[in-house]
């Protein structure tokens, strides 16, 4: 058993059981005796969920140092040209996302836009921790356009057009698509590290469900699955809608 793991197993000794959180009794205007047993049984599910998440980032922030960078990737940026190593800034760490732009597309991924637009709203408070690059291999001048189109604010392009950087670190080549792509990368010492990927694709999608990772990353999805229809089946954002839903 690794340290980490021995010291999950011993903080779930001492946390007070879900089923014990979880007997609420707070009750909300009509609801039932048979709502509140059920309620109260999620509940207790939602306690022990929100424990694994946190497990699973205690075994995150202990993996080993990652594969050090092969090169100092040269970017075009929205102030001109910057390497992989100045992303970071004043920060130790850097958060890149690649978004599904590429230069076959002449309209971006819906999905990443709809991500992308909730990340810009957060921005400010995620650049107090960390860096951020949200990049693409379309020109830059293609990402500036759609980024003052879309009234973003906070978020910071980059164009790998000229790189490897996707095929590298999003399984693109050269010539076909593109792909999404959370990658965490560290600096410490002037050494450049990969630190953490998103791995959990197509291969390890469960039967019935989309590719996803754990915690989803979309926000879209975390409000969704709160509600009586969930996420659905059949549909996905758009990049614009003819109706304003009511």
């Amino acid at each position: 058993m690794t340290d980490v793991h021995a010291s999950a197993q011993t903080l779930s000794l001492t946390l007070t059981p879900a089923r014990q959180l979880a007997d609420m009794p707070s009750r909300f205007p009509g609801e039932s005796a048979e709502y509140r047993r059920a309620r109260n049984e999620l509940l207790a599910e939602e306690i022990e969920l929100r424990r694994h998440i946190e497990r699973v980032a205690v075994q995150r922030r202990a993996l080993p140092p990652g594969g050090i960078v092969p090169e100092d990737y040269r970017f075009e940026g929205e102030a001109g040209p910057v390497t992989l190593s100045a992303m970071f800034g004043d920060h130790d760490t850097l958060v890149t996302y690649n978004w599904m732009f590429g230069p076959q597309r002449e309209r971006p991924c819906s999905m990443c836009t709809s991500l992308l637009s909730a990340y810009d709203g957060e921005m400010p408070d995620i650049l107090q921790r960390v860096a951020f690059a949200v990049i693409a291999r379309s020109p830059i001048e293609k990402l500036v356009g759609f980024k003052k189109e879309r009234g973003w604010r906070h978020l910071r392009l980059y164009s790998s057009g000229g790189n490897t950087f996707n095929r590298d670190y999003a399984a693109e080549v050269p010539d076909g698509g593109d792909n999404p792509a959370f990658n965490v990368f560290t600096r410490s010492g002037g050494v450049v590290r990969h630190f953490w990927a998103e791995e959990m694709g197509p291969s390890t999608a469960d039967p019935g469900q989309d590719p996803r990772g754990a915690p989803d990353v979309m926000p879209i999805w975390t409000v969704l699955d709160m509600t009586p229809g969930g996420r659905g089946t059949d549909w996905y954002p758009e990049l614009e809608y003819g109706t304003t839903p009511r």
